[in-house]
């Protein structure tokens, strides 16, 4: 099993292009299931969780082809309602497939997703709505068995319990064809799920935001191929910008937009990071002295759960005391004891992590246990003296393309091994 080396405390100077993002990527090549017409994405980063998004696409039937960062996606003739369990286990963004397959077939079968455990993000929130739409679902031999009552989803007024991005998302490729009306309520605000409705009403859905709250769909009868370029990975971007902040260097990230990164960038700017701006991206200076700053992780626009840990890597070198506070996921401070291992003082209570600052970290051989947890430690080696060997570094590969080369070019000496 790969694993991956670093030799810390080197500063890190240079250029990382910030590639397409993985959670714009996966809800939008779900979406090529609504049509019988080619489509094309660009910017299409090369991961595991859109790999695994490919290829159980082909196993329903959509033929793909790629050129680089450019996906052709072509539906055949023959389109199959069965996501099986060998490739929806490894992710849980393939669950994406059944609003698409329900409300253009009638019919799915998908197993139950699996994917990185930080906590409980239940599928009855996606149940529910498509119940109210007129479907009839079992639970049975672990997979959702859905079935279309009156062969058509029908529009309805749908108020979901929390804001989740992927029952937004679902529910909206599912109403973009049903009959009638849909109004859904407390839905997600993050710009991954804009992403999908530019890319839907490219395909001729009507589909608009009323406000902060509402998003609106009105069915339509079919829908066309499209073309799109996938917006940039705002996790990504935000995680070498505290790469930068953590080595007091000097980072441009290519390609990076700050209007999907305003409440990361008022954090890092408390922290002591300084910033400029071109319409290439934006230049990351980090300071000499790290300030503790109090975060609590909060649905979009607020400060992201997904750069929660990596966060917390810099708080444990920063002056001072400092508390994290997470308030999305209940068991993502797993990385707390891998972090630990460097020298790290942090007291886990309840959902908050009461961190005080130390002067330096010690390189340690450590674990990985999900996909933003690993970032975080590549952040602590990069800090830390001596060599860090990080284990299990197969959850990166499913959200950071090229780590060890962008990293590598801006000056740090780490490598796969």
């Amino acid at each position: 099993m790969d694993k991956i080396s670093i030799l810390g405390g080197k500063t890190l100077e240079g250029i990382i292009p910030i590639s397409g993002s993985k959670n714009a990527s996966l809800p939008i090549l779900a979406s090529s299931l609504l049509t019988n017409e080619a489509s094309s994405l660009s910017n299409v980063p090369n991961l595991l969780d859109v790999i695994t998004m490919k290829d159980l696409l082909t196993s329903l039937g959509i033929n793909i082809t790629s050129n680089k960062k450019m996906l052709q996606l072509e539906p055949s003739n023959i389109i199959s309602t069965h996501a099986d369990y060998e490739l929806v286990r490894k992710m849980r963004a393939s669950v994406l497939v059944l609003g698409p397959l329900l409300t253009r077939y009638g019919e799915a079968e998908v197993s139950l997703p699996g994917g990185c455990a930080i906590g409980s993000r239940p599928v009855d929130i996606h149940i529910n709505a498509l119940k109210k739409m007129g479907t009839n679902i079992e639970i049975k031999d672990g997979y959702i068995k859905a079935k279309v009552i009156n062969k058509k989803l029908v529009g309805a007024d749908i108020t979901f319990p929390i804001a989740s991005v992927g029952a937004t998302e679902n529910i909206i490729m599912a109403a973009s064809l049903a009959k009638g009306k849909t109004l859904l309520r407390n839905v997600a605000l993050e710009p991954e799920v804009d992403d999908l409705i530019k890319v839907l009403n490219k395909m001729g859905a009507y589909i608009k935001r009323r406000n902060d709250n509402i998003i609106e769909i009105n069915g339509v009868n079919n829908l066309k191929g499209f073309s799109h370029a996938v917006m940039p990975d705002r996790i990504e971007a935000g995680t070498y910008a505290m790469a930068a902040v953590i080595t007091a260097g000097n980072i441009k990230l290519l390609n990076a937009d700050k209007k999907y990164l305003k409440s990361v960038l008022l954090y890092l700017n408390k922290v002591g990071a300084k910033f400029e701006y071109d319409q290439d991206g934006i230049i990351v200076q980090g300071p000499k002295i790290i300030n503790n700053v109090n975060i609590k992780t909060e649905v979009y626009p607020g400060f992201p759960t997904d750069l929660q840990a990596q966060a917390m890597a810099l708080m444990v070198v920063a002056e001072g005391s400092s508390v994290i506070e997470e308030s999305i996921f209940e068991n993502r401070f797993m990385h707390i004891a891998e972090l630990v291992r460097f020298g790290a003082i942090i007291k886990n209570i309840g959902f908050k992590a009461h961190i005080e600052g130390c002067n330096k970290l010690n390189a340690a051989q450590v674990m990985a246990t999900d996909l933003r947890a690993s970032s975080s430690l590549i952040l602590a080696g990069l800090k830390a003296e001596g060599k860090t060997i990080i284990n299990r570094v197969y959850h990166l590969d499913r959200g950071y393309e090229d780590l060890e080369k962008k990293l590598s070019n801006c000056g740090a000496n780490i490598r796969r091994i």
